[in-house]
């Protein structure tokens, strides 16, 4: 079963990419904190008015509130959002010289940073093995069967390790998301077209 899932993903996605923008670490990271519970495209159209209003950190971390909650407010969530982009500006300037710490104990320090943005920040920007479970990750992964459908996110994750090669693990973690997002999507999944229906533990009829 892996290896006919693997090949499908190879061949859907011979060279995925992370579709979220950006130009350096902390954009990057800024980024993925911003796309929690929103879409890499909303991310993508507030990242180049925030960078660009605010090209530097030190401009960030003394951005008014309400200005940056008014750019971000398509992603959701933008009270809060604001709030920690605006911290992390701050410690990356206090604390860190401005380069963002590459130490997963510190770098779940920041606000609005948990382990999927920790696992996407390294795997993206230092190719550290790792597999982000988000939305997507864990559809495909519960529909597939690679794992249970009571499983939360950290026990998918480890499960997903343990079924793909480690030197796989980033690479299979982008083309998982990039098939949930544009092939096994929550509503209106594409089966008929789809070489893994065969496997899927809900068939097509689930969602007419």
């Amino acid at each position: 079963m892996m290896n006919e899932i693997e090949k499908y993903l190879d061949k859907l996605f011979p060279n995925p990419k992370c579709e979220l923008n950006y130009a350096n670490d902390y954009e990057l990271l800024i980024a993925i904190v911003l796309s929690a519970q929103s879409t890499d495209k909303r991310v993508n159209s507030v990242t180049p008015i925030i960078f660009s209003k605010y090209p530097n950190l030190s401009d960030l971390m003394k951005a008014r509130l309400a200005d940056l909650e008014e750019i971000i407010y398509p992603v959701g969530s933008y009270h809060k959002k604001a709030s920690y982009i605006k911290e992390i500006a701050r410690i990356l300037v206090n604390d860190y010289n401005g380069v963002v710490p590459t130490d997963r104990d510190k770098l779940s320090a920041f606000p609005g940073v948990g382990r999927k943005t920790i696992n996407v920040f390294l795997s993206e920007l230092y190719n550290e093995p790792a597999i982000a479970v988000d939305t997507h990750v864990e559809r495909v992964s519960k529909r597939l069967g690679l794992a249970s459908t009571n499983d939360d996110v950290l026990k998918i994750e480890r499960k997903l390790m343990k079924k793909f090669k480690k030197d796989t693990w980033g690479r299979r973690h982008l083309q998982m998301v990039l098939f949930g997002r544009y092939y096994c999507k929550a509503k209106k999944p594409m089966c008929n077209d789809c070489e893994l229906v065969s496997i899927c533990k809900e068939k097509k009829k689930n969602f007419d």
